[in-house]
């Protein structure tokens, strides 16, 4: 196929370098995908009396094929399983691309299989309270703390200091789509890389907005960080290219941000692994 004649004309070699020898230089996009592996797996021989792990995982897999829609439903309960079991269920499950920190006392990575996620509790001394695996597009457990001590809107500020220009015509947006969200409203993106704004202005908005207790890492294209902020449904996104420089920064108002959800075909797809995986263990 021939090139586009549109990308001759673009990108790094495609224009005359200056005439004292300098050339414009381009930042680094995102280099590396991550895309499925499968799990280093012990032979069925080294699996005896792990029946209890294979319960569990069978469980999952009953999830995975009836799921529909998010909810508790979807809880697959760990609780009980000893350290043998507990390896074979971690070797089969591995660490996919979206990694959930929440607070001090929750924490939550998905697995190799899409929709599928290992949610962990400690208490104030990190004894483990809560372990257990959840299908879905995104834990619930996880989601219900983002804005559980959330404010319901940016409170906006009579005056601003002379060096702040941009982000006070953002705040009312934000306020307006706040409400939409629980509407089942479209969710609605701020690119502050595309606007014109100063650090004071950024300054403001991460005061305005507050922090959240939410902090999820994606790794599937780039680097994602995905963090709740102390406004009720309102995320920052950032994308950070292969060179840990930011590329992209947006504020997003929505229940949760698409790009850390696992899509319905993504869970149906992880059904067939797991059911793969498991035929061997039968």
């Amino acid at each position: 196929m021939s090139e586009s004649p549109i990308s001759s004309f673009l990108g790094p070699g495609s224009q005359p370098g200056d005439e004292d020898g300098g050339k414009l230089e381009y930042m680094q996009m995102p280099s590396a995908m991550m895309t499925f592996a499968a799990p280093d797996l012990p032979e069925p021989e080294d699996t005896a009396g792990l029946a209890a792990a294979k319960a569990a995982l069978a469980e999952v897999l009953a999830r995975l094929q009836a799921y529909e829609s998010d909810g508790a439903h979807n809880v697959v309960s760990l609780t009980g399983l000893d350290a043998a079991n507990l390896a074979l269920v971690n070797q089969v499950l591995g660490e996919g691309e979206v990694s959930v920190v929440g607070g001090a006392e929750l924490q939550a990575q998905e697995a190799v299989l899409a929709g599928v996620w290992r949610v962990r509790g400690t208490d104030g001394e990190g004894r483990v309270v809560r372990d257990e695996i959840e299908v879905g597009s995104f834990p619930t457990s996880v989601a219900a703390l983002a804005f559980r001590d959330a404010g319901p809107a940016v409170e906006i500020p009579e005056n601003f200091a002379p060096e702040v220009f941009n982000a006070p015509p953002l705040l009312p947006e934000i306020n307006e789509h706040i409400p939409q969200v629980k509407t089942g409203a479209a969710p609605h993106v701020i690119n502050l890389s595309l606007l014109p704004h100063t650090e004071a202005d950024l300054a403001l908005l991460n005061e305005l907005l507050g922090e959240g207790p939410l902090t999820i890492l994606s790794r599937g294209y780039g680097n994602c960080r995905v963090t709740s902020s102390g406004t009720d449904s309102v995320w920052w996104v950032q994308f950070y290219n292969s060179q840990d420089a930011l590329i992209l920064n947006s504020i997003e108002i929505s229940a949760m941000p698409e790009v850390v959800c696992a899509a319905v075909e993504d869970i149906a797809e992880s059904a067939e692994r797991l059911h793969e995986i498991l035929e061997v263990y039968k």
